[in-house]
């Protein structure tokens, strides 16, 4: 066999040719790592809120420390509404992060009260037209609604501004019946924040998804701002999702009678298994909560209802919007639905 020894060019040539397909095969590999990453590169299906971490928040909580440190808010009502920026530190999920091993989370690193109405606040704000308003239920912090919000923000991959409307919470277990006082205390200043987002020329709809006796402020405010402006509110206001609602039936019926058009974007997520719902109904009476009754006793109300008893597989089953991927798809789709 004769072996041809290569002139030194082509050898060279070939040394070239061959480390360049190492430096693109490099680049290659390099990209796909990146697919993912959320605070150091942007994926194709990425939340605003991990591109860009900051939250909106509109509270009746009582400042702590200025609400300017740790722990920001507290339990107290407020005199007047907050409104402010939070900047929040998303999960690093590049393949060797702590997230990546299911260890990470989201945090909240600062919050910066603002001047003015949330009408100025969203002008400031970057992200997309759409609003995104999370409202938290019973026995919750400040810190854990604001988390609760990103979690909720970036699972749906939401493209817009996201915002947690934070009422005053003791977070105690036996503190139900002040928690349930200060939601519905707090429904005025709810409807100023709808009002303030249905008025603002450069806000897309609203969206609202609000968890347990969250469940009860943003029905009372829908009411009060539908029974003020009427139609006119309709159009502005997208999916509204409430998620293992703590609320009587009979209340629950009673205010949907009363907003319309609107009752139509309602999607209802419930379990029968709701052990947490179990517990409210007894505390309110035996009185059986939204969130914890059958389907076909929902849907009678003109509503449409997600039966999500299946989708739970632990004790409590009460924030499957959370933890669950399933519920979640359906919380996408109907913004999806809803913006179409």
């Amino acid at each position: 066999m004769i072996v041809r020894r290569l002139p030194q060019h082509e050898v060279t040539a070939s040394r070239r040719a061959f480390l360049r397909g190492l430096a693109s095969s490099a680049s290659l590999l390099a990209l796909g790592g990146c697919t993912n990453l959320g605070a150091t590169g942007a994926r194709f299906d990425a939340s605003s809120l991990s591109v860009e971490p900051t939250l909106l928040v509109a509270t009746t909580r009582k400042p702590v420390n200025g609400g300017r440190a740790k722990p920001w808010f507290g339990p107290e009502r407020a005199s007047t509404m907050t409104v402010a920026r939070a900047k929040l530190v998303p999960p690093d999920d590049s393949r060797f992060s702590l997230a990546a091993a299911g260890l990470g989370d989201w945090r909240l690193d600062a919050v910066e009260p603002v001047s003015g109405e949330v009408s100025n606040l969203l002008a400031q704000a970057g992200g997309g037209p759409d609003v995104l308003i999370y409202v938290h239920g019973f026995k919750q912090t400040f810190e854990t609604a604001a988390l609760d919000a990103a979690h909720l923000a970036d699972g749906i991959r939401f493209r817009g501004q996201t915002m947690v409307f934070s009422w005053p919470s003791k977070a105690g277990l036996f503190d139900y019946a002040y928690d349930r006082e200060s939601a519905m205390w707090s429904r005025d200043d709810f409807e100023r924040v709808l009002q303030s987002v249905v008025t603002t020329p450069s806000a897309g709809r609203v969206h609202i998804v609000a968890h347990s006796m969250g469940t009860t402020v943003t029905l009372e405010s829908l009411r009060q701002l539908y029974t003020r402006d009427g139609d006119t509110v309709v159009d502005k206001i997208g999916a509204v999702v409430f998620a293992s609602p703590d609320i009587d039936m009979d209340v629950f019926s009673s205010a949907i009678n009363r907003i319309g058009p609107l009752a139509r974007k309602i999607t209802v997520i419930a379990a029968t298994n709701d052990r947490a719902l179990a517990l409210a109904g007894r505390i309110a009476g035996g009185m059986t909560r939204v969130g914890a009754a059958e389907k076909a006793a929902i849907e009678r109300l003109g509503v449409r209802v997600i039966d999500a008893s299946e989708a739970g597989s632990g004790v409590i089953n009460h924030d499957l919007f959370l933890s669950n991927a399933e519920v979640q798809r359906v919380i996408r789709r109907s913004i999806d639905t809803a913006a179409a």
